[in-house]
This record gives C-alpha cells, structure tokens and sequence, in this order.
C-alpha cells in the first residue's frame, strides 16, 4: 500500500516505549495548532499533542481519526498512541500567527491530560509556553485528575491568560464510569482535581457528555453529580447527549453486549440508521440539564473574568 500524509508518518514513527498493551511512538508532525470549521465550537483553534488515547472510552467519537493512519482494528485507537515529535520554535512561531482575539482549545479529539501525559509531558511544555505568553482565551478539556501535578503552572497561565477547564465527568457511579471508561480516573479523583484547581482561583466546570438513555441520563443521578460539582469548586455544568458513528458504533454496541445486553435492543433501534438520538429525545435532556443548572445555581456556560496580567510581561522572567 502507498502510504502517504499522516498514514505515511505513522508507518515511520519509532517506537518510544512498549507497555503490555500498549504502544507509544514518536510522530513528526507539521503543525501543532489546527484551525476549526468556523462557527462550529465556541474556540477557533485546537491543539492535541496525542494521537489516540488510552482512556478507551467506548463512547468516544474520535476513534475515526487513527483511519486516517490505516489503523482501523477496534483497539488501535487506545493501544497505538503516539506523541508528537515536540518542537518548541516551531510552535511559538504558529502560536504568535493567532490573532489574541481567537480562542485555542487543548484536547478536542483525544485528552491531553491522558496516561501518555506521565511519560511525555507535551501538555506541560504547551503550558509552559503559554506561561511566557499573555491576553489570549485558552480551553482545556480532560478527563483525568492529571491537571492537579501542573497546578503551579496552570496558576501562572491563569494570571496572563483566560484559562477554562473543562472536566468530563459522565457520572459518579464508579462502576459504570469503569465499564465504559475503562482507562480514566475514577470520577472522585476528577472532582478532587477540578476542588484544586478551583481552590487557586482557576475557572473550572464539569461537562457530562455524552449523556446516554438508560445509563447515566437519569434527573435525580444528574443533579447529584451537578451538585458535587458545584461543592468542588465548578461554576458551569452541561453535557451533550451521545453521538454513534462508526467505528465508535461498534465499539459502543460491543460494550452493551458485554456489559448491558438488555439495552442493546432499544440502542439498535434508536441508532441503527443515525448518529444522534432525535431532536425530541435531545431536547428533553437540555431541559432535564436547564432545571439542574437552575437548582444548583451553576451556569450553562463557561463563567471567566479577565485576569489582572491579561496584556501584562511582567511574568516572562518566572519560565526563562
């Protein structure tokens, strides 16, 4: 097979480190911040120092993107997971090109705060150069308590930047957090995390997405977690409802095979021919979300304010 783009990178990247299930490689690559389809996010730049992610969510819609390098076994995506070859010139050149009025989201397809983040440290030398940066609206979204080891630094960029962090909490059921996000950390450990983080004056808030019928759509179990949310510091909560699209489909349907058979029939059934539940269906998980929100206090979206240092230098000395 001629291999040629990303399909081509990754046949040549070399192996960093083998676990016993997992690969990490190294993988050049051209560009580190990505521009988004306008109109789409609320951000218009993203940034994803991994490819693929060992949290091995069955829900997760970015397992498509590991086709685009000819890995298409179901597991590829959480046991192929490269690194990209970190260039520091060669992203502060792209980083200073953004216009300051444009927001930058770290973690749009896989999570940067992922196990490959202990060996690696991509997300932190991102950090780090935002530290020496200052006035721009930077995103981050993780599903790991990992952002707690870089408190110091996310403080710092705090200060220069307006820094939001998302964490993805889909339930506080330990159980079925484990059956269907096998390769996180326990939800606990999450909101410890998000109590830190919000501790040192970092805007914070929990996103429960996807939100599925039947397993973690339930008003009283949502709210619970709204309110836990709300006691560690969050001050935004949402969720969007779940989204199945091949190859995520089939390893969405292999997971209720294993794990929840009663509920394969009524999946087959709503997701048989399309990728979203119906908008009737949608509709009445946002108001389920809106009364929650309004009971806990907690805002639709993100609650920031403009740090004192947003256009200030004064800081730059701290990373030299």
């Amino acid at each position: 097979m001629h291999l040629v783009g990303i399909a081509k990178a990754a046949a040549a990247s070399s192996l960093l480190e083998a676990k016993r299930k997992v690969d990490y490689r190294e993988l050049a690559t051209q560009k580190w911040i990505n521009r988004v389809p306008a109109g789409r996010h609320s951000f218009d730049w993203s940034i994803n120092p991994y490819r693929g992610c060992e949290m091995a969510c069955a829900y997760c819609y970015a397992r498509y993107t590991h086709e685009f390098m000819e890995l298409r076994e179901p597991t590829d995506f959480e046991t192929r997971i490269f690194a990209k070859q970190w260039n520091a010139p060669a992203f502060r050149t792209e980083l200073a090109a953004i216009l300051r009025s444009e927001a930058i989201a770290l973690g749009t397809a896989t999570d940067p705060y992922q196990a490959a983040e202990r060996r690696f440290q991509l997300t932190r030398k991102i950090l780090t150069e935002f530290a020496r940066d200052a006035g721009r609206r930077i995103w981050i979204t993780t599903k790991s308590d990992l952002p707690a080891r870089d408190l110091d630094l996310l403080e710092a960029v705090s200060r220069r930047h307006i820094l939001l962090v998302n964490f993805t909490i889909t339930t506080l059921d330990a159980q079925l957090a484990r059956q269907w996000e096998p390769g996180a950390p326990r939800p606990d450990l999450r909101l410890r995390a998000l109590q830190q983080l919000s501790a040192r004056g970092i805007a914070c808030g929990v996103i429960a997405s996807p939100i599925a019928p039947q397993l973690n759509d339930d008003e009283a179990d949502l709210l619970r977690l709204a309110q836990a949310a709300k006691q560690a510091g969050a001050r935004w909560f949402g969720g969007g409802s779940l989204f199945l699209k091949s190859p995520t489909k089939e390893v969405f349907f292999s997971f209720l095979a294993q794990q929840h058979l009663d509920l394969l029939p009524s999946y087959a059934a709503q997701f048989g021919t399309h990728a979203r539940l119906s908008p009737q269906q949608q509709q009445t998980i946002e108001v389920r979300l809106e009364r929650i929100r309004q009971a806990t206090q907690l805002s639709r979206k993100a609650v920031w304010s403009v740090p004192e240092e947003f256009e200030s230098g004064r800081q730059l000395a701290l990373f030299e």
